[in-house]
């Protein structure tokens, strides 16, 4: 099994939670939260995560509406991945990110780390919720890919 290196980011106005996985991609992890200023400082900030880390993926959550559409608030997201995954020249995927927040904090709630003034915990938290999303959809992809293969006979 080749070794995975994926970011998952929870781009917002004023930060950027920031995930990262396991080697096998198998657990999303919170790493940090970025406090965005200008877009090149974004981008240093995020550029050391990814040489530290060798990741080789993006992978950033779309604030879809309730009804599955792209609003406003996804198209600036998805402009400023885009613009971010060429600064970087990294490969980007997109996953629907609807109640992921609310998600990470349910969790920290659970978890008693919850304060509504720790708007950095819930950022993290929602970014490795993302990543994990993504991960298991792959894993789930590459099972059924395998599983055509053996039905067809090829290896």
């Amino acid at each position: 099994m080749e070794k995975i290196s994926v970011l998952g980011l929870d781009i917002g106005l004023k930060r950027i939670g920031v995930a990262g996985c396991d080697g096998l991609g198998l657990l999303a992890t919170e790493l940090t939260t970025i406090k965005r200023a200008s877009f090149a400082e974004d981008v240093e900030k995020i550029r050391e995560i990814v040489k530290k880390r060798e990741a080789t993926l993006l992978v950033v959550g779309i604030p879809l509406t309730m009804n599955g559409e792209i609003g406003p608030q996804a198209k600036q997201v998805m402009k400023y991945a885009k613009r971010l995954s060429k600064a970087l020249n990294l490969p980007l995927e997109f996953v629907d990110e609807r109640l992921t927040s609310v998600e990470a904090e349910e969790q920290l709630k659970n978890s008693k780390k919850y304060s509504i003034f720790n708007k950095e915990l819930i950022d993290k938290k929602a970014a490795a919720i993302i990543l994990q999303e993504w991960l298991d959809n792959r894993r789930r992809r590459e099972a059924s890919e395998k599983e055509g293969r053996e039905d067809s006979g090829e290896w």
